[in-house]
């Protein structure tokens, strides 16, 4: 019979964890004492996270690495979103009694590679029992010139631009849904996403007036810029791409391709507002800030409002 969390124990597991665990020089106390201290040059960014078993991710369809990467990999992406630089992050992680060692193991293996990949130092955290899996992830970041890059900057005149990949993870999780295992790659991007790290702060320095990660669907999140901002965002669908993956599980499914790449979420890809003439070589143009010309604050497609659901909407 496998070790069990509740063979193991709080303390020796909280061990575990930490055992050479890296810090970034920003950090000058780690984990080990009742909170951890790092050094912040400019302005502190700070964003929370949680994930819960069975609404946020499943055993049966990830690894527990995977997990443990997706959670840093998506908290990250709001240190992205603000034009921020990676710092620290915390971890408070719950889980029942008979959970196997092994899997708790590996999920921390998940949130310590994907930390170090996303420029994070693992400073602290907190462990729990509990019915359910449950990961509670803090990220903190700094901004080192400027101000932070909010959602209500944009401005009529303003072009919109794409950093990152859409609609592969939410093609992913409709073929986990229908108990595929394949395109493989559209699951692994559901399982574990890649934000663009550095995208971010790249956009900050070019003058972007609004930014947002993707993580409920372009159409939702860009509609929290539109309504912060005040202003229409309209989008060109002919400068989307739509990845062969996407496009073959809209084919299994009966769905629309474009269905997912403007409401799917979860593959945090970075979408900003730049003042015309600013926006990076490596971001792509997917359109333009209007004027509200008695409309509410909206986006639109191909100039019409869209007809249907726009992305993920807690406790709808």
């Amino acid at each position: 019979m496998s070790e069990t969390l509740a063979d193991v124990g709080e303390f020796p597991l909280i061990q575990r964890v930490l055992a050479d665990l890296p810090q970034g020089s920003a950090v000058s106390l780690g984990p080990g004492d009742d909170g951890g201290v790092f050094l912040v040059d400019g302005r502190a960014v700070t964003s929370v996270d949680v994930f819960v078993e069975g609404v946020h991710f499943k055993r049966d369809w990830a690894s527990a690495y995977d997990i443990g990467r997706k959670a840093v990999a998506a908290s990250a992406a709001d240190l992205e979103a603000m034009g921020a630089y990676p710092v620290a992050v915390l971890v408070g992680f719950a889980a029942p009694p008979d959970l196997p060692a092994e899997w708790a193991s590996d999920c921390v293996r998940g949130i310590r590679a994907e930390a170090g990949k996303a420029g994070l130092s693992l400073v602290g955290g907190d462990v729990s029992s509990a019915r359910d899996i449950t990961l509670a992830v803090t990220v903190i970041g700094e901004t080192r010139v400027g101000l932070p890059v909010l959602r209500s900057g944009a401005r009529p005149g303003d072009l919109v631009a794409l950093r990152g990949r859409l609609g592969w993870a939410a093609a992913g999780l409709a073929a986990l849904r229908r108990g595929f295992r394949s395109p493989r790659v559209a699951v692994q991007a559901f399982q574990c996403p890649t934000p663009p790290y550095g995208a971010g702060a790249e956009a900050a320095g070019f003058g972007a007036s609004a930014m947002i990660d993707v993580s409920d669907g372009l159409l939702a999140d860009l509609g929290h810029v539109a309504r912060a901002s005040g202003v229409l965002i309209d989008l060109d669908t002919r400068r989307l791409e739509i990845g062969d993956a996407v496009q073959a599980v809209a084919q299994a499914t009966g769905r629309e391709p474009l269905e997912f790449v403007l409401t799917g979420g979860e593959d945090h890809a970075l979408v900003a507002t730049f003042p015309y003439g600013q926006v990076p070589q490596s971001w792509t143009v997917i359109g333009r800030v209007e004027e509200l010309g008695g409309l509410t604050p909206t986006v639109l497609v191909d100039g019409d409002r869209w007809a249907g659901p726009t992305g993920w909407t807690h406790f709808a």
